[in-house]
C-alpha cells in the first residue's frame, strides 16, 4: 500500500477519528474527576456504542476506565501532595476519592509509600500504575501484524432481521453454565426441526472487563427466518433481532485462536477501517452444529457489528 494510495488515507482517516473520540472521552474525565463518571456516558462522549466503548477505549489507551480514573486522581493527588500546603483530606476529596483513608489506601496501594511519608520526601521509588495492562496477553498467541492479518481474513456480510429463540445465562464465567444451556438449546432446537436450518451463535450482553463475574450475561441463541415459539420450558425465551451487517472472521483452533481472532478484529481491523461498531452484541456463530458444545476446538466465525464511521470533528 502506498502512502498515498486511497487506503492509506482512509485508514489514517478512520486512525484520527478514532483518536478524536477518546481523547474527548479522556478530556472529560480529567473534567469530572471529583464524581463518578458512568460508562454509558462516557460512550456518548465520545459517540460510540455502549456495547463496545470500553473494549475500544482499552485496546487504544492500554488502559481501561477505571484504570485510567486512579491513575489520573493519583497523579493529581500526588502534585497537590507536592506543590500545595492542602491537608490531606482535602487533597483526597478534591481528587475524586471518597474519604482520606480510601485515598491512603489507593496511594499506597500504587506507589508503595504512604501520602504523609510523600509529602516529606517528595520521591516515588515504585509505581504499580504503569504495570503492563493486557494481563490477558497470556490468551493470545504470538504472531506478527502480517501472521495476523493472513489468518484472519475479514469479510463484511449483511444479515437479514432474524427471529431467535434462546437461553440467557448469568454468571456466564462458569463454563459448564453455558455448556449446559448450550446442550438444552441444542436439544430443543432439534425436536422443534430447526437446528440445522438455523444459525446456531452465543453472544455476550456484557463487557467481561467491565461487569461483575457473577452478574456476567451470555446467550446461546437459535436463529431462523420465520417467527420462532418459546418452549413451554421458561429457560426458552424469545426475541427479533434487526437486519445488520457484520465484519466476519473465520476462526478454526483452541481458545487462544479465538481470543487472537476477535483481538485482531477490534486492534488492528476495526480502526483502520472506514467502519465502527454498531450498537448491539458481538456473536459468536457455531459453524459445527453437532460439535458445538467440544470446546477443546472452535470452528466459529466471528462478527462485529459495525456501521460507516461518522465524523465528529465538527461536533
Amino acid at each position: 500500500m502506498s502512502i498515498d494510495s486511497p487506503a492509506h488515507l482512509s485508514a489514517l482517516a478512520a486512525n484520527q477519528e478514532y483518536e478524536r473520540r477518546i481523547n474527548r472521552a479522556i478530556d472529560f474525565l480529567r473534567a469530572n474527576m471529583d464524581r463518578s463518571v458512568k460508562l454509558d456516558e462516557l460512550a456518548k462522549i465520545a459517540c460510540f456504542s455502549e456495547f463496545h466503548f470500553h473494549r475500544i477505549f482499552r485496546l487504544l489507551l492500554g488502559e481501561t476506565v477505571s484504570d485510567l480514573t486512579r491513575r489520573f486522581r493519583l497523579e493529581k493527588a500526588a502534585r497537590l501532595l507536592r506543590y500545595s500546603d492542602h491537608n490531606i483530606t482535602h487533597i483526597a476529596l478534591d481528587s475524586g476519592f471518597s474519604s482520606s483513608a480510601t485515598f491512603a489506601r489507593a496511594f499506597r496501594a500504587e506507589y508503595e509509600i504512604a501520602p504523609s511519608e510523600f509529602r516529606k520526601s517528595g520521591e516515588i521509588k515504585k509505581s504499580k500504575i504503569r504495570k503492563e495492562l493486557f494481563d490477558k496477553n497470556e490468551y493470545l498467541l504470538p504472531m506478527s501484524k502480517e501472521e495476523r492479518r493472513a489468518a484472519f481474513p475479514i469479510r463484511l456480510l449483511d444479515m437479514p432481521a432474524r427471529h431467535v429463540a434462546y437461553i440467557r445465562i448469568v454468571d456466564a464465567f462458569k463454563q459448564e453454565r453455558v455448556l449446559a444451556a448450550l446442550t438444552t438449546l441444542i436439544e430443543w432446537s432439534r425436536s422443534k426441526n430447526r437446528l440445522y436450518d438455523g444459525t446456531l451463535f452465543g453472544m455476550s450482553i456484557d463487557d467481561p472487563h467491565v461487569t461483575p463475574k457473577h452478574l456476567y450475561r451470555y446467550e446461546v441463541c437459535i436463529a431462523g427466518s420465520t417467527p420462532i415459539e418459546g418452549g413451554s420450558e421458561s429457560v426458552i425465551a424469545t426475541m427479533s433481532m434487526p437486519a445488520m451487517r457484520y465484519a466476519v472472521t473465520r476462526v478454526t483452533g483452541d481458545i487462544r485462536k479465538v481470543a487472537t481472532g476477535w483481538d485482531y478484529l477490534f486492534r488492528d481491523w476495526l480502526i483502520q477501517s472506514d467502519y465502527e461498531p454498531e450498537h448491539a452484541p458481538a456473536l459468536e456463530i457455531f459453524l459445527d452444529k453437532e460439535r458445538a458444545t467440544d470446546w477443546s476446538r472452535f470452528e466459529l466465525d466471528l462478527c462485529l457489528p459495525i456501521k460507516k464511521l461518522r465524523s465528529t470533528a465538527a461536533f
